[in-house]
């Protein structure tokens, strides 16, 4: 069997349940499924049940069994009703509609929304703190910079050269969310390619605090990283702004973060409108998959699933057991006694409770199922996890080993942790510094160049009934004729 195709003849199981009230639940499968095969385990001494019982996916249709792979549906049309006013009165007032916006949704009166960074003091941070962010930057950088690729030039016949070349989008914009959670680390894995890449204007935004302030460690990661503006400001507003441009925020020509359901819907908006805008990729809620086995340690298993499921009660969490010999009830137990202990502990648990579990046979099929689901995050937590990574199909950033937790990659391990969700990764893959470069391919001709290429040219014109296209060529090469007999 293909590790790419998820088979349904082999043995599997599928498991669901409420984490807050311990009933079962069916994720994305209809409630007549076959019953007749089940297990369950009962996390005793839990405030959080994790009582879950288990399907065969040999005993679900395709259909069934495509539908684990369906996220939970956005009612975009209801957003966009509720965004789009937004985006056209900020094109109309600027920087008053987004003053307004920002009194309204952060409580917080302003009289300037956008700052230029290089007139702002430098940030007073905790030595502890600014050497993790100063590593963290060190780390992305290596690991960016490292992607550049030299100029290639190449002759496809005598006389006829072509290359690419790379350019820098000039001026970006970089959401920073501050909803319930400040996010620093974002500010750098936005900021820190788009130095890289050159670009010329680097707007920032952010919601400021209540008191109209820049988040320091904001600002910190800003300077370092070359930010040129910061837009003190959230939503579909500080989106709108960016995308338009207002008196004091430059326009930007491709916009990049994460952010919730009316940023998103801000960003779909206006990559289809006159702003002329581009966006780095379709997002949805933060997720992780992850695979394990008996050789993995149910505290680590739970430790990861909880630290993503803390991000917000829509994220999406999947543990996928490959093999037998796992101890759930370990695991049932861990994620119950940690998600006590979380501060976010209320929002993990809600994230908790439209989570599910597969029960592959063997690492084939369970990285199967994961190509099939295709995470944000995949965390390979299994003996000898290394010689499965040829396997993985589609996943944004992938984890292997009982040593590699998700937050490496989400704060200082170097790679990006702008990521493609809602099962995008079939498609899509994270920033990088391509996302901030464009590309132009050059070509040059020789006479002999042409002599030689041009009767091929202008045979394929004359097929395509372009007459102009094909005179473009043979009257130069009347011209090299002429000169020729001179």
């Amino acid at each position: 069997m293909e590790a790419q195709v998820l088979s349904f003849k082999r043995s599997s199981y599928l498991i669901g349940s409420n984490a807050r009230t311990g009933q079962f639940r069916v994720i994305g499968a209809p409630e007549n499924l076959n019953l007749r095969r089940y297990h369950f385990w009962t996390g005793s001494k839990c405030k959080i049940k994790c009582t879950m019982k288990s399907y065969r996916l040999s005993e679900l249709t395709r259909t069934e069994v495509d539908s684990l792979k369906a996220r939970p549906r956005i009612d975009f049309s209801k957003i966009f009703g509720v965004v789009h006013p937004i985006v056209e009165d900020v094109r109309s007032r600027g920087d008053a509609a987004v003053i307004d916006y920002t009194a309204r949704f952060d409580k917080v009166e302003l009289d300037k929304i956008v700052e230029c960074v290089s007139d702002l003091s430098d940030p007073e941070l905790d030595p502890a703190v600014r050497e993790a962010f100063d590593v963290a930057y060190d780390n992305i950088h290596a690991f960016h910079v490292a992607q550049k690729v030299a100029e290639m030039e190449v002759e496809n016949m005598k006389g006829v050269r072509c290359k690419r070349i790379s350019r820098c989008i000039a001026s970006v914009g970089l959401y920073v969310p501050g909803g319930t959670a400040v996010l620093p680390s974002t500010a750098l894995m936005l900021s820190v390619p788009a130095q890289i890449a050159g670009c010329k204007t680097v707007v920032l935004a952010t919601p400021p605090d209540q008191n109209g302030s820049i988040c320091k460690e904001v600002l910190y990661c800003a300077k370092k990283a070359g930010v040129t503006h910061i837009l003190k400001a959230g939503g579909a507003q500080a989106i709108s702004a960016m995308a338009w441009g207002t008196a004091s925020c430059p326009k930007v020509e491709k916009i990049f973060g994460p952010g919730n359901q009316y940023v998103t819907a801000a960003k779909m908006i206006l990559q289809n409108s006159e702003a002329m805008i581009s966006i780095d990729m379709p997002a949805g809620p933060s997720e992780v998959l992850v695979i394990a086995d008996k050789h993995a340690n149910p505290v680590h298993i739970a430790a990861d699933l909880l630290s993503q499921a803390e991000h917000g009660p829509d994220s999406q969490v999947v543990l996928v057991i490959a093999g037998d010999g796992v101890d759930m009830e370990a695991i049932e137990k861990e994620i119950s006694n940690q998600c006590e202990n979380l501060p976010r502990g209320d929002f993990a648990s809600k994230a908790l409770s439209h989570s599910f579990t597969v029960f592959a046979s063997d690492m084939v099929e369970a990285i199967s199922f994961s190509n099939l689901y295709a995470p944000e995050h995949l965390i390979i937590n299994v003996k000898d996890a290394e010689k499965w990574e040829g396997f993985i199909q589609n996943a944004g950033s992938v984890f292997v080993g009982q040593w590699t937790p998700e937050s490496v990659g989400d704060y200082a391990s170097g790679t990006n942790h702008v990521l493609p969700t809602y099962g995008y990764a079939r498609m899509y893959g994270g920033v990088s510094l391509d996302s901030f470069l464009k590309y132009m391919t050059v070509q040059s001709l020789t006479e002999d160049g042409l002599r030689k290429l041009g009767p091929y040219v202008a045979k394929m014109a004359e097929v395509e009934g372009l007459e102009a296209h094909k005179r473009a060529v043979t009257l130069r090469l009347q011209d090299i004729e002429a000169r020729a007999s001179v």
